[in-house]
């Protein structure tokens, strides 16, 4: 009886317990509060809000990353954000980022329409 009992709680206990989303966290970081056009709060971001939130100004890209050509551009966007031919573009997710052809790092982040 005594087995029956403990094997009974044992079950109640692993039943009763819901899984919880793990939540992964990366190095990647967001402002959260802006204060007079500053940053004061950051936050860090999960993998799935990383996912979505593409490379930030300051990411760094290796020099052998798979550029997109200046000639493959969308015309509109090179006339309208002044973008030139000496720089390194990457096409991605609905976004060209600048990418500093010195450092590699991204200058400017913008949205394709």
């Amino acid at each position: 009886m005594t087995k029956l009992f403990l094997a009974l709680g044992a079950a109640a206990v692993a039943l009763s317990a819901a899984p919880a989303e793990a939540k992964h966290y990366t190095n990647h970081t967001a402002c959260s509060k802006w204060h007079h056009g500053r940053c004061v709060a950051w936050h860090r971001l999960t993998r799935a809000q990383a996912r979505r939130a593409g490379y930030a100004v300051g990411h760094r890209f290796a020099p052998s990353f798979a550029y997109t050509d200046y000639s493959a551009l969308p015309q509109p966007l090179v006339t309208r954000y002044h973008l030139r031919d000496n720089w390194r573009y990457v096409n991605q997710d609905g976004r060209i980022y600048v990418v500093n052809p010195h450092t590699y790092r991204v200058t400017r982040v913008i949205r394709v329409p």
